[in-house]
């Protein structure tokens, strides 16, 4: 599988030594010089993996590895920094980097390091259902039943979050109607059929607001949330 790495590193020396490397390496990779520039690319991109320096000009890696956690709470971090102070190093980690590499360093043992953060990272998500997603403007946390954006928040019920879940573990893809109503309601019986449907429409109530998110129909056979660039 290659990877797509958003590598935001404002000596531009030094990001094209990575870039030339990891490329090399089969990864797809974005290559931005400032913290603003990082953040446009990952909204564009959603990669698999970023790799930010902590000093940049616009937006330093610090504040810009919050913006993208409060889109994607899950997504892979490693600090590039010449600051090797430990106060530091704990605001990277209590951040939620995944790692935390300091200048100087070679391409290889950041090579090693986005290695291995992938395969944790990679391992994790194997052995655990996930239970956070990013829909549009929205984020939905599953484990609080929460679906949020800006200056929005509701609460779902047990039944609307499964449901929701499911959708959005199937997201531009079918989820077929029967397999929903066996795993939510225990079978898909033509009552429980009528219920389910009175959820899809609760679900698109609370998300019209954005218009990239809409839930269709699949004649016949199911449901499709779609999440529009």
């Amino acid at each position: 599988m290659n990877h797509n790495i958003l590598l935001v590193e404002d000596d531009p020396n030094l990001g094209a030594v990575l870039q030339e490397f990891l490329e090399l390496k089969k990864y797809h990779l974005r290559l931005r010089t400032d913290g603003d520039a990082g953040l446009q690319a990952f909204h564009e991109e959603r990669p698999d993996l970023c790799v930010l320096d902590v000093m940049m000009p616009k937006r330093d890696g610090f504040d810009l590895a919050r913006e993208i956690r409060k889109n994607d709470p899950e997504i892979p971090i490693i600090f590039l920094t010449a600051k090797g102070m430990k106060e530091d190093k704990i605001e990277g980690f209590s951040i939620g980097a995944d790692d935390y590499v300091t200048k100087p360093f070679s391409a290889e043992e950041l090579l090693f390091r986005i290695q291995a953060v992938l395969r944790r990272c990679l391992h994790i998500k194997e052995e655990m259902p996930k239970t956070k997603f990013s829909l549009g403007s929205f984020s939905f946390d599953y484990d609080e039943r929460l679906l949020t954006g800006t200056d929005y928040r509701q609460a779902l019920t047990s039944k609307e979050a499964d449901l929701l879940r499911m959708l959005c573990e199937n997201k531009n893809t079918v989820l077929r109607r029967e397999i929903a109503l066996k795993k939510i309601w225990g079978d898909d019986s033509y009552f429980n059929g009528r219920s389910m449907d009175v959820f899809i429409t609760r679900l698109r109530k609370y998300m019209r607001a954005d218009k990239a998110v809409e839930i269709v129909n699949v004649h016949g056979t199911g449901y499709k949330l779609l999440e529009r660039a």
